[in-house]
């Protein structure tokens, strides 16, 4: 992607976009900066293949609904700024817009059906960048009964829809769904909380779908033999996986960590049970991933791509893996050292 002048060109309108929507003073140029983001994602998506097309267009239907719901509210939002009814009913129309912009359910309906069709590295661009403007303009309007009601559909939606999905990319959709979910609970009492989890978050997104596009992996059952003569790369993706879950020895734990902490101290058990239960469903089926791909070990011609184990993607993968698997460790040997 990178060797493509005008990709690169595209993908830097599109991160100076994201940049104008967060550093904006007003709604109108926050607004504007979603569409030159939004404008500059759609040629990156589109790669002459008819599935990412097709993803293209329903990307581009779903936000342009979005921004033109947007601009609806942030217009009457201006002119009637002294009536408190109105006002009130306007910030509502501006944070379902947003949650549809960053395919928070219950407007996530776009979300799984596009990253079918995109290629890992869009489809990583989709999980991670492409939430930033969304969710910084979310918090600056925070109305509690809407995101209360975003938090349990989103970890509700994400857990059980992604029990009976085969294809890798809606499974890291629903995923990120479920994540989503997480997030704002963390913008719920703390901003620099929920910055911290979408660092982590992507990190560990990264190191996943950098795993997946290495080997050119689409479906669950391609990693029951991909890894047939290395099992130590099964191993630190089986580890990626479930870090990605939050499972309590890897990093993944840690932002889950820090938002739990924060509900209970806020005295927010019913909403923290909820989630922590909905979690348990997604690493339910990330250990159903790695349960197969350890027990069934079956001898078949393997028809994919592998790279040499000695070439600097594999030192690559092998550094965020040991980062995924024992930056728990770092970290609270770390804090336990400043203290």
């Amino acid at each position: 992607m990178l060797n493509n002048t005008s990709k690169i060109m595209f993908l830097s309108i599109l991160m100076m976009g994201t940049m104008i929507s967060i550093s904006a003073n007003s709604w109108l140029s926050a607004w504007m900066g979603l569409e030159i983001n939004l404008l500059a994602f759609i040629p990156l998506m589109s790669d002459n293949k008819l599935m990412s097309t097709e993803s293209s267009l329903k990307y581009f239907l779903t936000q342009a609904l979005a921004s033109s719901v947007l601009l609806f509210s942030v217009i009457l939002h201006m002119l009637n700024s002294s009536n408190f009814n109105s006002y009130y009913l306007m910030e509502m129309m501006i944070s379902f817009s947003l949650l549809l912009k960053m395919g928070s359910a219950p407007f996530h309906f776009w979300f799984p059906n596009v990253m079918e069709g995109l290629s890992w590295l869009n489809a990583l661009i989709l999980m991670t960048w492409q939430k930033i403007a969304p969710l910084m303009l979310i918090s600056y309007i925070m109305i509690k009964p809407i995101i209360i009601m975003s938090i349990i559909i989103s970890t509700m939606i994400g857990a059980l829809m992604g029990l009976n999905q085969t294809s890798l990319r809606k499974l890291m959709a629903y995923s990120s769904i479920n994540h989503l979910g997480w997030m704002l609970a963390a913008m719920y009492n703390s901003n620099l909380l929920w910055m911290v989890y979408f660092l982590f978050y992507s990190f560990l997104s990264f190191s996943t779908i950098f795993m997946f596009k290495m080997f050119e992996i689409s479906h669950i059952n391609q990693l029951f033999a991909v890894f047939f003569n290395y099992k130590i790369l099964k191993f630190l993706m089986m580890f990626n996986l479930l870090s990605l879950g939050g499972l309590p020895p890897f990093i993944g734990f840690y932002p889950k960590w820090i938002v739990i902490q924060s509900l209970t101290m806020n005295n927010q058990f019913f909403l923290l049970t909820l989630m922590i239960v909905m979690t348990l469903i997604t690493l339910y089926f990330y250990i159903r991933l790695t349960y197969s791909a350890f027990m069934l070990n079956y001898y078949e011609n393997n028809w994919m791509y592998i790279s040499n184990f000695n070439s600097m993607n594999m030192k690559i993968f092998m550094m965020f893996s040991f980062f995924s698997t024992f930056g728990l460790f770092l970290i609270t040997s770390m804090y336990y050292m400043l203290l």
